[in-house]
């Protein structure tokens, strides 16, 4: 395939000043230790690798990178600490037993840390790197004209190897970009299926986009329909300055805040704890909307229906429970048309809190809500840090208040479900587990699709039998993946990946649909990167991938709008002379004829008033500076200018243009 070109500038030719070189090492030795580099080292800054050919040019580059990392190393520096050094001034708190200073430095060393995440987390090995592509103009006629405004494209097959028909199953790929082709990955990819010829767009979300050297990596999402047995191919189209966030309609509805959301799809409503996240309650959405829910009073926190994960300590003394956390210690949400994610971690709290607050087991759990599926999924990772007893552990258990159900079914180990009682030759070995009502044909159920452990050479057990007379509370099951009272080793992890699916069931049809499910969840479409095959013809379609504004067809040409907006300075950064679009706080422009919608975000919610880059004053600022308004209205046909704010998704470094990395110095 045909390869971007990239351009190098001629170095200034300075004389090489080795006490420059001995500084440059000892101010940035710490910080390369912490930083990857993409495994380039020193010579290789930011993943660039330097421009050596002759000596002469090799000794040009290397005095430029000398000059240039001394500047940025001591402008770093001197405006933040390291983990390091947080980690000593903590030290010496505690000694001192200063603990307000010690609680200050615990938050700045979290600070660190989210940023250190944001710098350097691992996303895997990209399906498709950021040298692969090919260029649109290439594309057949038919085809280029349908994705006219984008300039590159990835290609992706997906086959379907089981059998089963397919219809809008989620799909993740990992995917790498060049720097050089994309501004905004949010913004500027699409996605098109190759059916008969003809390019059809499917509805796809990006998110956990990062910046690592001179690539962009991000996860895509999209919905992909297989008859069974087939092999279709998917254009990742990007690359088109132009390009506005897609607006994709789903029935996937998300309302509040932080992790307490409300998520609704067209089969349930589902209720996450305000307090923890935890899943508190469903609305089935039929035509009485049973809802299922846990009440009474708990173990003195808040009931809700998912109860895992917890354990107790050591000789029956007390049980440590991620649903006695009065916050969430950490989480990530991701929001989209296609999913939602809220991702939560911490140790496990005591009944009485801060007392013991042992820091043995890391809970990391995961939900992800789908747009049209009768299913949602949950996550789970217990990472062991510390050697410790275990009396017993819990990795799922789920409590329902009434008797909603008539009837128990579970799953054996080759995916036949069962009804009635657990005969105890399968009480170990059990790999789904559920309730339903043969009168009003409701049902709720657990489908065990990962059960494993990293660092044991002992089997999990797979038991968990469903209870359908819980204390006469209600129905429960409940599952001890760990034999008791034994030791649990450090680097013991714990994973689960669970379905739990609400559908109308009965013995007739029910069992059937079930069954297949999990086979079709045990074998999701597979993924492959590809090349196109020339052989297909392609044909027009009757609609474009561009909607009106976005392929250099604007009313207002963008290109002068975001220009203008490189003038609006963040006068915070005294003498940086940092505009808003390099900072990476615009997130998109669209023109409605006249009008012009500036969307924005802020970097963190202890700044949360976007209306001071509309309003604000820059009379700081050292070089010439304007708000949003005064520099949008200046763009010649421009009548109106909106700006909007948002959250979603939450700014982070990664968002930061070459430009604006250069002049912040990192």
């Amino acid at each position: 395939m045909k390869k971007l070109n990239r351009d190098t500038s001629d170095a200034q030719l300075n004389p090489i000043d080795n006490s420059k070189i001995e500084h440059l090492e000892s101010a940035m030795s710490e910080t390369i230790k912490r930083r990857k580099f993409l495994g380039l080292g020193l010579i290789g800054v930011a993943g660039l690798s330097l421009p050596l050919g002759t000596k002469a040019e090799g000794k040009t580059s290397l005095e430029n990178f000398v000059n240039e990392s001394v500047s940025i190393a001591e402008s770093v520096s001197s405006q933040s600490d390291s983990f390091e050094d947080k980690m000593k001034m903590l030290q010496k708190a505690w000694d001192k037993k200063d603990y307000r200073l010690a609680r200050a430095l615990t938050n700045s060393l979290r600070i660190s840390e989210l940023q250190a995440q944001a710098d350097h987390e691992d996303l895997g090995t990209p399906l498709i790197g950021a040298n692969q592509f090919g260029a649109v103009s290439s594309l057949p006629a038919a085809w280029k004209n349908w994705a006219k405004g984008w300039k590159y494209y990835k290609v992706v097959n997906l086959e379907e190897k089981v059998g089963i028909q397919r219809k809008a199953e989620p799909v993740e790929v990992l995917l790498s970009f060049q720097t050089t082709q994309i501004a905004s990955l949010a913004r500027e990819i699409r996605v098109a299926e190759i059916k008969d010829g003809v390019l059809t767009e499917v509805i796809s979300q990006v998110f956990s986009e990062i910046r690592r050297g001179a690539e962009k990596i991000c996860k895509l999402l999209f919905l992909a329909d297989n008859q069974g047995k087939e092999k279709r191919t998917y254009l990742i189209f990007y690359g088109n300055p132009d390009a506005e966030l897609p607006n994709y309609q789903s029935d996937l509805k998300v309302t509040g805040e932080g992790y307490g959301l409300d998520i609704e799809n067209e089969y349930f409503t589902a209720y996450l704890s305000k307090q923890t996240g935890q899943l508190a309650r469903m609305v089935l959405k039929r035509e009485h909307g049973l809802e299922i829910y846990s009440g009474g009073q708990g173990h003195g926190e808040p009931a809700g229906i998912d109860w895992a994960h917890d354990y107790i300590t050591e000789g029956f003394f007390s049980k440590l429970r991620i649903s006695l956390w009065d916050e969430c210690p950490d989480f990530e949400v991701v929001r989209g048309p296609i999913c939602t994610i809220i991702r939560r971690w911490g140790f496990p709290y005591s009944a009485i809190h801060p007392v013991f607050a042992p820091a043995r087991m890391n809970m990391d759990i995961e939900y992800r809500f789908y747009a049209g599926l009768p299913y949602f999924f949950k996550f789970g990772h217990m990472t062991t840090v510390k050697d410790f007893v275990s009396a017993a552990l819990r990795d799922d258990e789920w409590v329902i208040t009434g008797q909603s159900f008539t009837d128990q079914m579970w799953m054996s180990a080759d995916g036949k479900l069962h009804f009635g009682a657990v005969p105890t030759e399968s009480a170990k070995n059990l790999w789904g587990i559920g309730f339903f009502n043969k009168d009003t044909k409701d049902s709720f159920m657990g489908l065990f699709l990962d059960h494993r452990a990293d660092g044991r050479e002992t089997e999990l057990i797979h038991d968990g039998g469903p209870n359908m007379y819980y204390q006469w509370h209600g129905t429960t099951w409940s599952r001890y993946p760990l034999e008791r009272d034994k030791i649990v080793k450090e680097g013991t992890i714990l994973h689960q990946k669970n379905a739990y699916v609400t559908i109308p069931f009965t013995k007739e049809h029910g069992q059937a649909k079930i069954e297949s499910l999990r086979k079709e969840l045990m074998n999701p479409l597979t993924s492959s990167s590809s090349v196109l095959n020339n052989t297909v013809q392609a044909i027009e379609s009757p609609r474009r991938l561009e909607r009106m504004g976005e392929a250099q067809d604007s009313p207002i040409p963008k290109e002068l709008i975001w220009k203008a907006l490189r003038d609006v300075k963040d006068p915070q950064f005294y003498k940086s002379d940092i505009s808003i679009v390099d900072l990476g706080l615009v997130y998109d422009v669209t023109v409605k004829g006249s009008v012009v919608i500036v969307l924005i975000a802020m970097p963190h919610r202890g700044r949360p008033l976007g209306t001071y880059f509309a309003y604000g004053s820059n009379v700081v600022h050292p070089t010439t500076s304007k708000n949003i308004l005064t520099a949008v209205y200046e763009v010649p046909g421009v009548k109106k200018v909106i700006m909007e704010q948002t959250w979603y998704p939450g700014w982070s470094s990664n968002m930061l243009t070459d430009e604006g990395r250069k002049k912040l110095g990192i």
